[in-house]
């Protein structure tokens, strides 16, 4: 197994100014997903943002990934590869998930979008997801064990009755788009590794309403769904192990993510 790369002062400063442009490419893309709009616009759209401000898309052509970003409706966990085809209706819920290269240091976030009127149970699942979220990053912090990131957010998930997907993990990044450790989302408490300064990585929990299992699709390799077709909601941010705990370095401020 690689050995977690904890990071210099100028690689830091170089995949914070990447993770603040992945965020920023979210806030950009926020005033365009609406009613109406097909997701290979939206797809259009974060390219041309992301190569106008100097940087190219992880994505793009990572094992085969046609696209610049994921882009996951409804019943889809994560990897939905967008298309003219999917047109976003009222009652959506979708997320949109972007990884930047800017001067060759990667920045990896992601967020919920709503249309319209949603659902009581699908509003609840948005907020508790992003909720799951920060608990997840306040365990960061030097000295702390990686498995208490996936313990509190798994606590918190269970007694609201979801199921937390296991199947993806969150991940090392920086100087390449995945790295070590692997950042469980369900785990055993004082587990894993220890976190130092200067260590870098994603925390992106998976939550669904029903059943933690997802299922690929076949015709296209990378779409992951829920096991029963019901809804699933992520957010994520790329964080920083500091001396005195965490910084969330794709942390743009707020945006509206209810259309």
């Amino acid at each position: 197994m690689s050995e977690i790369i904890i990071k210099t002062a100028e690689q830091i400063e170089g995949i914070r100014k990447s993770s603040q442009l992945a965020g920023n490419t979210l806030k950009f893309i926020s005033d365009y997903v609406k009613e109406g709009v097909n997701t290979l616009y939206l797809d259009n759209l974060i390219e041309e943002y992301m190569r106008d401000n100097g940087a190219i898309p992880a994505t793009l052509g990572y094992n085969g990934y046609p696209k610049s970003s994921c882009i996951s409706l409804n019943e889809v966990i994560c990897h939905g590869i967008p298309s003219e085809k999917t047109i976003l209706r009222e009652g959506d819920i979708l997320n949109v998930d972007v990884t930047t290269i800017l001067d060759g240091y990667y920045g990896d976030t992601s967020t919920m979008f709503t249309i319209g009127e949603i659902s009581d149970q699908a509003a609840k699942l948005v907020e508790d997801t992003e909720h799951a979220l920060y608990l997840g990053i306040e365990q960061v912090k030097p000295d702390n064990y990686f498995g208490n990131i996936g313990f509190a957010i798994g606590r918190f998930a269970k007694a609201k009755k979801y199921g937390v997907v296991y199947e993806f993990c969150g991940h090392g990044i920086g100087m390449d788009f995945h790295e070590e450790p692997q950042v469980e989302h369900i785990a055993q408490r004082n587990s894993g590794d220890i976190m130092k300064p200067g260590m870098i990585f994603t925390i992106e929990p998976m939550i669904n309403i029903g059943k933690a299992r997802a299922v690929i699709d076949k015709k296209d390799g990378w779409t992951a769904r829920t096991i029963d077709n019901k809804l699933s909601a992520q957010f994520e941010h790329t964080i920083l192990v500091t001396k005195e705990g965490y910084e969330i370095l794709t942390d743009v401020g707020e945006y509206d993510i209810f259309k």
